[in-house]
């Protein structure tokens, strides 16, 4: 199973306890291997099957989808087309480029930390914007920090480039991701289904 390197601090942390812990109590040692085994299962990090098509727009994140909104506006990207995924306890948080683009914009904003699922989080809680040109215009990926999440990890900067689908960073514990994408692109996707990053359909360009 594959680990998501966020992951491995904490990960070495509870393995070094447990392993002084064995000299002490061996009791203790069983008592750690549960937050160890939930610590290696909330950072897997599954490869995903990216589409072919060099039309489709992938989910960012694994989750539901909560908002959808067609006459968005973006502070980098303009007029756009919104989509807004929460991602539960229960979710792989490593988050994933929608489509092809080069970093022009990252932004890191302060705030609350409310419920994550709320449209209004989108608005008020800690976040973090990642802005890209793309062959069809600019787009906006935002990690937004829900009640429990407590870091947000982006691993990119500006100029660089990332292919659809390619893991940028993540969110611990229940969060949410919102994507600004051009209004050239459609959603293909209704609220409440269920995506995975990088691999499900959100979105097409309209030809």
């Amino acid at each position: 199973m594959r680990i998501s390197r966020d992951g491995w601090p904490s990960i070495f942390a509870l393995i070094f306890m447990a392993a002084g812990a064995y000299f002490i109590s061996p009791a203790i040692t069983a008592i750690l291997i549960l937050p160890l085994a939930l610590a290696l299962w909330f950072y897997r990090d599954p490869d995903r099957t990216v589409p072919d098509d060099p039309d489709i727009w992938v989910s960012p994140a694994d989750g539901r989808v909560v908002e959808i909104e067609e006459n968005a506006y973006d502070r980098y990207a303009g007029k756009t087309v919104k989509i807004g995924i929460f991602m539960s306890g229960l979710d792989v948080h490593v988050n994933r480029f929608p489509y092809d683009g080069v970093v022009e914009n990252i932004a890191y904003v302060p705030g609350k930390k409310w419920f994550a699922i709320a449209p209004k989080a989108s608005e008020v809680n800690e976040r973090l914007y990642v802005g890209a040109l793309t062959p069809h215009g600019r787009m906006t990926v935002v990690q937004i920090a829900g009640i429990l999440a407590r870091r947000i990890s982006c691993r990119v900067k500006n100029g660089k480039s990332l292919a659809r689908g390619e893991r940028y960073g993540m969110i611990k514990l229940g969060s949410k991701v919102d994507v600004y994408m051009p209004v050239s692109i459609v959603p293909k996707v209704q609220l409440g289904d269920r995506v995975k990053a990088g691999e499900s359909v959100i979105g097409v360009v309209d030809k």
